[in-house]
């Protein structure tokens, strides 16, 4: 059986043993419906209790209909805040949780939902654990020792579809961070602007399964270069990246922050190309959980899920992000110096060119996990190799990405969402349509598929 077989198998999937109750097709749909279901009653029992008469009630509803009446209504009575509100005294399941994430600013979200009270405002006691490496969380989750962590937002598609470990179903609930990374070359190749330059180099990524990979191939293979042949890439962990590129082990990286900007606070590199330039907006990570988490704690699932939205668009408005980067810079979280973080949180900073560089959104938050992004990610894992045979690209994405229950769910909390999951995006001038990744995989001349 492939790895395609059974965690994408629709007679497995759409099952009548899906949800607790047995009439949908996973847990997830089936606490939309009951989440519809109460919803449908708190807009019932407003309506009764402004009209209280039941002609008067018909006849206002009749003259105007339910819509109307219910927009109406919602002008000086929010119902989404009081659908929220129910939602929350559902009862926790699991209140507490153990949670893994990498040290970088990526997790910010995650991180900040701690010391900053997102999480215990939903009732959850969450610990949250600070991991050495990306492979060991994907275990850790695996192995259920983490209710749910900090990923890459490949890797729960990596896992589902069984690519460097055995396959589990894993779901990216929420994106955490949209750009927020960069190229950074030793001081050394201060000469070496031109990337066409760069053959034979030895380059740092954090993880096979990782935007840092697929963006930095993309940007060498735009360039000219094989990145499986013209340069060498090497797996290290985050925190890694700077120790070896002082040591000479590699002459750069394609990482996360805050790590290239330690990297010119030390006077050791210097930034070349901020990932926003490579792709303006790309995802980097996300929050990954377990499918069987989401049906075995669904009210948990749902308060973790508000906790980590609310985080998230905390930190995408730039007045708060002083009080973020206390909260996140001590040692049992990023460990690193205030101002490393403000220029990575700022975006005003120096580039170890001799330049001050002024890019407010060279990292941001947004937690909506497009379906679209997921169909670039597989289209650039099957074209580098490490995806085999042909793929249902919309199909894994659908599964994988619950665009459609974080859109009803950041609506029912009040914050923005998308009208469709799928966009269409640009990176390096080239047109991604996510109706037509197989055109898109044709038109690259260097590839492995």
């Amino acid at each position: 059986m492939s790895a395609f077989d059974d965690p994408f198998d629709p007679d497995i999937e759409l099952g009548r043993a899906g949800c607790s109750c047995g009439r949908h097709s996973s847990e997830a749909e089936h606490v939309m419906d009951e989440e519809a279901r109460i919803g449908r009653v708190i807009e019932s029992a407003l309506i009764r209790a402004l009209f209280p008469h039941d002609s008067t009630r018909r006849n206002f509803i009749r003259a105007v209909g339910t819509g109307t009446a219910l927009a109406a209504i919602s002008t000086f009575f929010p119902l989404s805040a009081v659908q929220a509100l129910a939602a929350e005294r559902r009862p926790l399941e699991k209140p507490d949780l153990k949670i893994g994430f990498i040290p970088i600013s990526c997790a910010t979200p995650i991180i900040m939902a701690g010391p900053m009270g997102f999480y215990s405002r939903e009732g959850l006691n969450v610990s949250l654990l600070k991991t050495a490496g990306w492979a060991v969380v994907r275990d850790k989750v695996l192995d259920k020792e983490y209710d749910a962590a900090h990923m890459l937002s490949p890797m729960p598609l990596a896992i589902s579809l069984g690519l460097g470990s055995q396959p589990q179903r894993m779901k990216v609930a929420e994106i955490q961070n949209i750009n927020g990374q960069a190229i950074t070359l030793h001081v050394k190749h201060r000469d070496k602007l031109d990337p066409r330059q760069w053959k034979g180099l030895k380059f740092g990524l954090p993880f096979d399964y990782s935007m840092h990979n697929l963006l930095l191939r993309y940007f060498l293979a735009e360039y000219g270069l094989d990145p499986d042949h013209d340069v060498e890439l090497r797996i290290m962990s985050p925190p890694d990246m700077v120790a070896n590129l002082r040591a000479g082990n590699i002459d750069g990286f394609l990482g996360p922050e805050p790590f290239n900007q330690r990297a010119v606070y030390e006077g050791i590199g210097y930034i070349h190309t901020l990932s926003r330039d490579i792709w303006d907006g790309h995802p980097c990570c996300a929050f990954g959980v377990p499918e069987s988490f989401i049906k075995s704690y669904p009210n948990t699932y749902a308060a973790l899920f508000r906790a980590l939205a609310s985080a998230t668009d905390y930190a995408h408005k730039p007045q708060n992000r002083a009080d973020i980067i206390k909260a996140i810079a001590p040692a049992n979280y990023l460990n690193q110096p205030i101002p490393v973080l403000e220029q990575v949180m700022t975006g005003h900073f120096a580039d170890g060119l001799g330049h001050v560089r002024n890019v407010p959104d060279r990292i941001d938050f947004d937690p909506f996990p497009w379906q679209s992004m997921a169909v670039w990610m597989l289209t650039q894992l099957q074209r580098w190799g490490y995806l085999k045979g042909e793929v249902n690209y919309r199909l894994v994405a659908e599964q994988v990405f619950l665009a459609t229950d974080a859109s009803k769910r950041l609506k029912e909390m009040g914050l923005p969402a998308p009208a469709a999951n799928y966009t269409s995006y640009t990176i390096m001038g080239r047109t991604f349509d996510p109706a037509r990744p197989e055109q898109y995989m044709k038109s690259f001349k260097i590839k492995r598929a």
